[in-house]
This record gives C-alpha cells, structure tokens and sequence, in this order.
C-alpha cells in the first residue's frame, strides 16, 4: 500500500514515464488533447486499497492492473483516466519500474508534464470525392450543404499508424505503449476515441478487424481491451462490403476470420438455458468478461465504484472482484452503462454495484448473431454447402431461442431474459428493435397491420411526446448514458431498419390516431413500456418556459403532434402508410438533432446557415467553435447533446456521421430543413462513429476493411 505520496511525487513519476513531445497544436474536431490537473504540491496522496489480482491477460506492467497504474489514478493526474494508458513510455517497461520502485519524493512544475503524445498519426485518404453521388438525392439546399460538409468529416478522422514512434513489442522494447499497430489507414471515432473501436466501425463504415494474434476481435485496438469483444458485427461488416463493393476477393481472407470469430462466441460466451415457458432448451450467448480488476483506460472510475467511501457497507475481496468482472462486462455489450443490467436501477455507485450483466442473455447480442450465421451462410452460398447448411441450422436454433425466451406476446416487444430471475425482465429498451432488423419476425407482428403497428408505439410515442429521437430506454434516474434522456445514434439507425423490414402488406394503412381524451401513449400496448404515462420522463417547454413540462397525460402531452407529422417530422404525403409516416418522422427528426447541435455550437454553411451570434453561443461554451458531432444526443433538446456516464461527452463523430449519410442517402427526398428551438441551456460535447461512409465514399469503405483483414491476419 502506498499511504504518504504526495502527489508532487506522482507527477514526477509521470514525467519519468511518459514520452516528452513537441508541442503541437491540432485543428481536427473532436480530437484535442485533454487537459491535464494536477493535485496542489505538497498535497496528501489518498490512501489506496490493496492492489487487485494480476491479469494474465493483459500485456505488460505499466498499463495494466498494477502499483504503478493504480498510484497514477489515485493522484488523479488526468482528469481522464484514459489519458494516462494512452500515453507510451519515454523509456524500456524495465527502467521505468525501476523508476518507480525507487522514487523518492521530490519537487516538480505543472510544466514538466509533457504533452499528449500518439502512436497515431493523421492520414490522407487519396482519391476521397468531396462531392458523392448520393448528395443528389437530397433536394432541400441547406441539408445537402450540411450532408457535404459532414461527409468531409471523414477526411479529420482517419489516421496511421505512426511507425517511427512505436515501441518494440513487450518486454524487449526501448518503450512501452499500449497500442495495438495497423498497417492499414483507419477511421476513428473521435475525442477520447483515438483508435479503432469493433462496434462503432459498423457504423463508420464496414469493418474493424481485430488479429488472428488474439483468437478474437477485441473491443478496440488497445492491449487494455484484449479482455473483452464488443457486439459481434465483424460478419455484417464482411457482408455490406462485398455488397457495396462487389469485391469478393476479400473472402478469401474473411471467411475464415468469420469462422473464428463465431467460434470464439460459441466457445466463450455461450451457455445452455432451459425455457420456463416450454420447457425447451437452448444455446444463446451473454456477455461474461474474465476481469478482477479496474479496467487500465477507466481506472479511477472503477475503483471509486468498489472503494466508495460514501457507502457504509464495504464489499469483500470476492464481491470486488466479482462487479470488476461486472464492469467490464457492462462494457463489452457497448451499452456501458444502462438500468438495463442493473439488479436494482438507482442513481450513481449503488446502481451500479448491483450490475447483474453476465446473467442476462441479451436481445441485442444474440440477434446479432443469428443474423451473422445467416449472413456467413449465404457468402459461402455453393462454395461450400456443408458450411453454408451447419450455419443456418445453429442459426435456426437461436431464432428458436429468441422468439421463446426474449418475445413477450402480449406485449408486442422482446426483453432481455434474467438468469437470476429465470424470467424475462420488464424493462423496455431500444434493443427491442434489434431481432426485427436481423430478420426475425414473430408471428405475432406478421398477423395484422394493429400488431405490426404496436411493435414500434413506443417510436410513435416519443416522436409526438418528445422533442428529439427514441431514447435507449425510459429510466431517466439513474444518470447512465444508456438511459433517458439520451438518443444513440445506432439505435435511431436500427429502428429506421425494422421498419423497412415489416412487409408492405402490413403498412398500408394510415397511421393509428388516439381518441380525443387521450394521448399517443393510449396506442402503445398495456404493458410494453412497463411505465405509467404519469411517470414516463417530461418534456421541457421551450423558451421562457424551459423551467416547466409539457402536461404529463392526456392529448396535451403530444405537445409535438401536427397535422399528418409531428414537428421537425417532415411533411405529410397523401396516402402515406402508418410505416412509411415513421420513417419519414424518425429520419427529419434525427437530422434535426444533428444539424440542430451542431449550429448551437458553432457550426455554419456560408449562404445558407449563419452562425450564432456571441450572446447564444457563449450559452453552449461555443465562442470560437465551428460545431460538434456529437456521439449521443438528447431526445428533450434537439440543441443538445446527450449527457450522463463516466466520460464527459464527446464530439467527432464517427457513428454520429455515418447515420447521418445514411439518412441523406435513403430519405434525402423526404428530409425538410429543420426548426431549431432557442438556445436556453447549456449543452455538452459528444461524439461516434458511422454507417453512411457506404454511401458516402467506397476509398473509406476500403481504408477500413483493409485495417480490420490486417489486425485478423
């Protein structure tokens, strides 16, 4: 234990650890180096916990679980604890923990800490069209010049490796870095995102492959992540490629990158449930992270959770060890953090401490892969059909799985099925979303155009009741990010998804009206949303009244409601089905999120779109900015970004921009410039990844599958 530090000692511990840098100064959205703070010298190092188990998984002693990385967090250097396992070393992994063994307490300025260092190193994307085809299907001026100008995005966020400034490999090298090479140009997501992430390159554009080195494709490209995958969409990636491409030479080198991926999946993350409903058995995947011990790029955040010194009651080594599993499991499923897996849903540490993830088998993941057996069946197609015949018969056994342990009838929704409860929960999410967009359709929704309908009443709900796009779920307690009131946008994607899927004979009809006593909310079937509408989340007038709700029942609280739309809906057609209304909503609406965010803080188009003036960017600490993409947004403020979670928000973004293309691409007719609200509050900062690089440019699409076929090969 170290208990008398002081944390001038650990500043010059960072100094002897972290390699000295020329100042430089970027100009890229979403990527500035964070501040550093540091601890007043002379100031008491706070007492630590024992040190947790090693982790054999994990490569190397400095950005691993460990004395030294735990003294770093506890002095709190950086006010992100990702900044510190970003950093390489100035020296052998040797030196500097002999270094540290015998370090004496000393003297040093805020000065002498050097910049912000990367591995990484900006790219040029070569051949890159500034102007794609697809900004003709938009026809309103100002949201083609915007599509225009995010799809530019694309050119901040690609980088290199920086082969001059990495470290030999561990333990020989001259330094130590936690990064994990490409020899590829790649695409990030942005702010404290700095290297590739497995889920967010779905949407930035098709394909984030991890090596064949690891046996899986890590949660991003760092060694700290070689614990834990993320949402296995590597198989969805393969195949939107080839399909926008027409390049199947890649298969010869993904096809078996596929197969390792679902056997790590099969081999590693999944178990055998019985059904308390037929009593029959299945072999569906959760997520179960092998961990005891803080996650190295959110160190502080993690031992604050199980050291809390504000709870009475102490965990044991065991329950310690058992929620650090917990937490970086949270993480795997890229919702980290929800009510969704939480025992007992409250705000803050005592939430979190009840993280019950690893009992769930999640509507999400399996979906997924489903999907991805199905999809890797049909590359192999004649090639080799005994493959082909095996993937869609393992397939078959997890739609089983799904529509028996995960589909609520009744209901007209899927939930997560709770091991522990031997039961399916009753929390409504955006997951819900997930098997429709895979291509499992109960038969429940395919029986009538009222029960196709009902499936999306949540959606209908929100765009009436709400000022921005679906929220990940209706908790809006517990100050998680993947909770009310924040809007992701994969999930504005996914639903857009599901909604084309429905068959056309279900859609005909116009959209379902409530009586004149009630509220949208009277449409969505007893029981989905698992929440009184007198308890669901307010929504905030605007302007002068922002301090007040909008009437929380009755058809008062469809406060967006219009004649045929909904406002920022776009505009009504003349026979326009009930599924072709929402998607039409769903797409103006998310746009108006991201133009509307992005013009509060700071963004313009000359001609067609001013920037603020002073008086209202000075509100979203905007003076001097040209406008952020922000990774999460809020469905009650379309200024806004989202908020919440362990990470101030942060703005680039990859996902962000590729559903945003997206959007352009496939509505771009039906999208009408939309009507910000006046700046009143405050915003936050965000950023992610994207799906609409497909459409926005095949040399992207090419940069990112060759980085993910170098990492597996």
């Amino acid at each position: 234990m170290v208990s008398s530090l002081k944390a001038a000692v650990v500043v010059g511990l960072a100094h002897n650890v972290l390699a000295a840098t020329t100042t430089t100064t970027t100009t890229t959205p979403g990527t500035a180096v964070p501040t550093l703070t540091i601890s007043t010298a002379g100031a008491i190092l706070p007492s630590q916990a024992p040190l947790p188990p090693t982790q054999g998984w994990c490569i190397g002693q400095i950005f691993c679980a460990g004395s030294l990385l735990q003294t770093v967090n506890v002095a709190e250097v950086y006010t992100d604890p990702k900044t510190f396992v970003d950093k390489p070393t100035s020296k052998s992994s040797q030196q500097v923990l002999a270094d540290f063994s015998n370090f004496n307490v000393s003297t040093v300025t805020e000065g002498q800490i050097v910049n912000f260092d990367l591995n990484l190193e900006a790219a040029a994307l070569t051949n890159f069209t500034s102007t794609p085809a697809f900004l003709n299907n938009v026809t309103d001026p100002l949201l083609k010049a915007f599509a225009q100008t995010v799809h530019g995005y694309w050119t901040q966020l690609a980088r290199n490796t920086n082969q001059s400034a990495l470290c030999s490999e561990y333990p020989s090298g001259t330094c130590e870095s936690s990064l994990i090479p490409l020899n590829h140009t790649f695409i990030i997501p942005g702010g404290r995102f700095r290297e590739q992430y497995y889920w967010d390159s779905y949407w930035i554009i098709q394909g984030l492959l991890q090596s064949e080195d690891f046996g899986f494709i890590p949660n991003g490209g760092r060694i700290y992540y070689l614990n834990r995958s993320q949402p296995p969409l590597f198989i969805h990636m393969v195949y939107d490629y080839v399909n926008v491409t027409g390049d199947t030479s890649i298969l010869q080198r993904a096809l078996p990158l596929a197969e390792a991926e679902l056997a790590w999946w099969a081999n590693n993350r999944t178990i055998q449930v019985t059904s308390p409903y037929t009593n029959q058995t299945y072999m569906m995947a959760h997520y179960a992270v092998n961990n005891t011990a803080p996650r190295p790029e959110s160190y502080l955040t993690d031992y604050l959770t199980i050291h809390d010194p504000t709870l009475s009651t102490p965990l044991t080594d065991a329950q310690a060890a058992d929620l650090y599993s917990e937490l970086a499991t949270g993480a795997e499923t890229g919702w980290d953090y929800s009510s969704r897996f939480e025992a007992i849903p409250q705000l803050g540490n005592p939430g979190l401490r009840s993280l019950n993830v690893k009992n769930h088998i999640p509507t999400c993941l399996n979906s997924i892969l489903y999907k991805a057996r199905v999809l890797l069946a049909d590359l192999y197609g004649t090639s080799n059909a005994t493959a082909s015949s095996t993937h869609l018969q393992v397939a078959a056994g997890i739609r089983a799985g799904i529509l028996d342990l995960l589909w609520d009838p009744a209901k007209l929704a899927f939930y997560d099925f709770n091991l522990t409860l031997n039961a399916r929960n009753d929390i409504f999410t955006a997951a819900t979303f997930y098997p429709v967009w895979n291509g499992i359709i109960p038969n429940e929704v395919l029986a009538s155009q009222s029960n196709a309908f009902g499936y999306f009443a949540a959606v209908n709900l929100v765009l009436n009741k709400y000022n921005g796009t679906v929220p990940v779920t209706f908790n809006d307690w517990t100050g998680l990010q993947w909770d009310a009131p924040n809007s992701w946008p994969p999930h504005q994607y996914i639903i857009m998804q599901a909604l084309q899927a429905i068959p056309s004979n279900l859609t005909t009809n116009g959209l379902p009206t409530p009586s004149s006593s009630q509220s949208t909310y009277d449409l969505v079937p007893a029981g989905q949303i698992g929440i009184a509408e007198a308890q669901l989340p307010g929504q905030p007038f605007n302007g002068a009244q922002a301090n007040q709700n909008v009437t929380a029942t009755g058809p008062a609280a469809d406060i967006n409601k219009l004649d045929g739309t909904v406002v920022n809906g776009g505009n009504a057609t003349a026979g326009e089905g009930w599924r072709d209304t929402l998607q039409r909503e769903m797409a103006n609406r998310y746009y108006t999120s991201v133009l509307c965010s992005w013009h509060a803080t700071g963004g313009s188009i000359p001609g067609l779109l001013p920037q603020l003036p002073a008086s209202e960017l000075n509100l979203t600490n905007s003076i001097g900015n040209t406008g952020n993409m922000y990774e999460k947004f809020s469905n009650l403020n379309v200024d806004s970004s989202g908020s919440g979670g362990e990470y101030t928000v942060q703005a680039g973004f990859g996902w962000t921009n590729g559903v945003l293309l997206w959007v352009a691409s496939t509505y771009g007719e039906q999208l009408v410039a939309p009507q910000c609200p006046a700046i009143v509050v405050t915003t936050t900062t965000s950023t992610s990844a994207a799906v609409g690089l497909q459409v926005s440019s095949g040399v992207i699409i090419t940069v990112v599958m060759m980085s993910l076929l170098h990492l597996l090969s």
